[in-house]
């Protein structure tokens, strides 16, 4: 059997991830590209293969993730706790490429290239696939993704004023003084009410609208919220459930309010960012633990 180079080998890889990915604007949890992959563009005997030293684990998930890397930096390709999805430039590139992978790899490289050399620390030049890189990578990108399913799932099944709560402990902890949480019941679109003095009598004033759900927040319910907004406020949307594309190119564009978006990835980063000043009985309702894995040189490619 002829072997097929490896950077072509890659490109029809990624090519296989894009195909996927272009179906699905929104994004698709990796485990589900992983899985489809398989069928789309199959695993050669070797990519089949266990690492000798793990027993069980196949050598082909990895080195799809590891191949992924230079598509990340090119910001072409973008994962967020598990999800990944394609940019418009991206798309653009796969769709220049759809019928070159080897050409697509080489690009994707060479925009590595171009990254790296703006980094103020060395990074890996991907010269070479090895099994401990790919194994490495593959391994960090896995747990970090196993992790934010656990907490997901937990956050997913707390009561939802439980998780108001997390939010009010959360704006609190960032500086904000916070004035108002609504009870139980009809909120008028408003949830907690904050301000940068403790009497609120100082601009700006911050309205939070909290949706503790997994069906995603739409343009319309973005809308409803900046309805509510005043001149002086500044809003922030906590949607557990994500938002649309629509929603937040609505966020982006809108010129007279100022309104941030919180999905439940960017409220974990704000969380564990902020984690040593939350109130320790608040941190008790969403307790996380930091854990480190060994960084070897030339491997810290995520």
């Amino acid at each position: 059997m002829a072997v097929v180079p490896r950077k072509r080998r890659q490109g029809e890889l990624l090519t296989g991830v894009f195909e996927l990915l272009k179906n699905h604007l929104d994004g698709m949890q990796a485990k589900e590209v992983l899985t489809r992959l398989r069928s789309t563009v199959p695993p050669t005997p070797a990519e089949a293969s266990e690492y000798p030293n793990r027993p069980g684990v196949v050598r082909y998930d990895k080195i799809v993730r590891f191949s992924s890397i230079p598509f990340v930096k090119a910001g072409w390709l973008v994962k967020r706790k598990g999800q990944w999805s394609a940019t418009d430039e991206g798309l653009k590139a796969f769709s220049q490429y759809a019928h070159d992978p080897e050409g697509f790899m080489r690009e994707a490289i060479q925009r590595y290239r171009q990254w790296k050399k703006d980094q103020p620390e060395p990074a890996d030049d991907l010269s070479e696939t090895s099994d401990d890189a790919a194994e490495a990578v593959g391994t960090l990108e896995e747990a970090e993704e196993n992790a934010f399913a656990e907490i997901k799932d937990y956050v997913d099944k707390m009561a939802p004023y439980d998780f108001q709560d997390l939010v009010a402990a959360l704006v609190s902890a960032m500086g904000y003084h916070v004035r108002w949480i609504a009870p139980p019941g009809p909120d008028q679109g408003i949830d907690i009410v904050a301000g940068v003095d403790q009497l609120g009598l100082s601009d700006p004033r911050v309205k939070v609208q909290v949706k503790h759900r997994t069906s995603v927040a739409s343009v319309s319910d973005v809308r409803e919220f900046l309805a509510v907004l005043g001149q002086r406020d500044v809003g922030i949307y906590v949607s557990t459930g994500g938002f649309t594309k629509d929603a937040e190119e609505l966020a982006r564009s809108h010129e007279t309010r100022r309104l941030t978006l919180v999905d439940l990835e960017e409220f974990l980063d704000l969380w564990t960012s902020n984690y040593i000043k939350i109130d320790e009985t608040k941190r008790r309702l969403l307790p996380l633990k930091a854990v480190f894995y060994l960084s070897i040189p030339g491997q810290d490619l995520s």
